[in-house]
């Protein structure tokens, strides 16, 4: 099983004791996500010290007002890195106002770029954007990644466009009836699972830090409102975050 999106330098806990837990319950590859160019370096560390540890790179939208906002080019040398497999997370968020929608739609924008110039598929966060994220990535061609998807709204354009559809621990929230839609609605070869830790720790453990370990029962929820058996969808969101980060 993989945990596609988690932030293990954000984490209070070391990497190495969150990895433990994580292959203990059966999850052995970890996406773990820079959010910034500092952010980012430490993302790759921790990849490089740990098997089955991969690592997207962005700037995230909430950073759209600051200085990070005008170092996407540093991006450019730490997504060489063989353990890079994907520009993000990325994107426009209007329930936040860190930024505005111009600033976080320029840096959205300069993201696509550099996905686009080196091929890499792209992490996007979007958060009451539904109009504007739809908008904004109707000329990118490679591969999108809707990260902790929470927009039902959304879906019909992801649908169509064949994005990749990833759900967190808030999909498990008993009044997430729209999300649990959702999901059943999304194609077996389309649907991914993450834990987003630390945040959106699933319900059982709602209130408390999340970590990758945690991913298991968001893909538990998932399968049952899928009809499907967990083991058999944890095997295909495994081949899915294969096909769509060009993970070994």
């Amino acid at each position: 099983m993989i945990d596609t999106h988690a932030h293990l330098d954000a984490c209070a806990e070391q990497p190495e004791a969150l990895i433990a837990r994580a292959s203990e319950a059966g999850v052995t590859r970890i996406v773990t996500i820079g959010t910034g160019i500092e952010s980012g370096r430490a993302a790759l560390a921790i990849a490089e010290q740990h098997d089955g540890v991969y690592a997207a790179l962005g700037i995230d939208p909430h950073q759209a007002a600051t200085s990070e906002a005008w170092r996407v080019a540093e991006l450019l040398e730490l997504l060489a890195h063989p353990k890079a497999s994907a520009a993000g997370e990325t994107g426009l968020d209007n329930f936040y106002d860190f930024a505005t929608p111009v600033q976080q739609r320029r840096l959205l924008d300069a993201q696509l770029d550099l996905a686009s110039e080196l091929g890499l598929p792209v992490i996007v966060h979007s958060r009451e954007a539904d109009a504007e994220t739809t908008d904004a990535l109707e000329d990118f061609e490679g591969v999108v990644v809707l990260h902790c998807f929470s927009s039902a709204g959304l879906l019909p354009v992801a649908l169509e466009r064949g994005y990749y559809v990833s759900f967190a621990g808030n999909v498990t929230y008993p009044g997430a009836g729209d999300l649990r839609d959702a999901a059943a609605a999304v194609p077996l070869d389309r649907i991914l699972a993450e834990t987003d830790s630390p945040y959106l720790a699933p319900q059982s453990r709602r209130g408390r830090a999340n970590e990758p370990a945690n991913v298991v029962e968001t893909v538990a929820t998932l399968a049952e409102v899928r009809g499907e058996q967990a083991e058999t969808l944890g095997n295909a969101i495994d081949a899915n975050a294969s096909a769509a980060l060009g993970l070994p």
